[in-house]
């Protein structure tokens, strides 16, 4: 299998299925991280916090055992303002080069618009008759995003379940690499409130921790 998770910041990967694809991993499978945005220096951010996130990035695509890395380097927190096309574009690009089988991408109900712009671009790259290969997409939960979402149909719908209970702990570990994005609990990125979350969708499928998915296609 050629499994690869697109996430609009770094720390979504580890937040949405950081437990996943070190199964998959553990399972055989090749697998692949998308960096859809950036935070550049000539965007207005610091030198240091450029520095410190690229560290980050290293350190996390060591811990979860990725074989590749795409970078769209795109604007952080702008996405919207972008021609969805070209964002389209560039998602179908990798897929062409990378080939996955399985497509992991944000909830459409997240309330961070760059989350709800990837969902879209990422959907939109999964036709078959653009990307055969891809079998199985799965959609997935961020803590701080996808339980923000309020509205008709705008909710998490779990139907895929992935028993991670032998990788919470190197998942809680990767994410710990984070730093500036973990909070104390009951703030939503805190360890403590990660693992509560795998613990309940673990005991909806009979695991001991799991992640959640919404599973959007699945062809065999």
């Amino acid at each position: 299998m050629r499994s690869i998770i697109v996430a609009p910041h770094p720390d979504d990967e580890i937040l949405g299925a950081g437990g996943t694809m070190l199964r998959r991993k553990a399972e055989g499978a090749v697998t692949a991280w998308l960096i859809v945005t950036s935070i550049p220096v000539n965007g207005g951010w610091r030198e240091e916090a450029v520095l410190r996130r690229e560290k980050e990035i290293n350190k996390v695509r060591e811990l979860l055992q990725f074989d590749d890395i795409f970078y769209l380097k795109l604007p952080t927190a702008s996405l919207d303002e972008l021609p969805i096309k070209s964002i389209v574009e560039s998602i179908s690009n990798v897929f062409c080069s990378f080939q996955p089988n399985e497509v992991l991408l944000p909830h459409f109900s997240d309330i961070h618009s760059d989350h709800k712009v990837v969902n879209q671009a990422t959907v939109s790259s999964t036709k078959w008759f653009r990307h055969p290969y891809i079998n199985r997409v799965l959609s997935y939960e961020t803590p701080s995003e996808t339980d923000f979402g309020i509205g008709d149909r705008s909710y998490f719908r779990p139907n895929y379940f992935v028993d991670i209970s032998s990788q919470l702990e190197q998942k809680l570990n990767a994410l710990k690499v984070y730093e500036s994005e973990i909070g104390a609990p009951p703030f939503p990125r805190s360890l403590e409130v990660v693992r509560a979350l795998s613990q309940v969708r673990g005991s909806t499928a009979g695991y001991k921790a799991a992640e959640a998915f919404e599973l959007l296609l699945q062809r065999s």
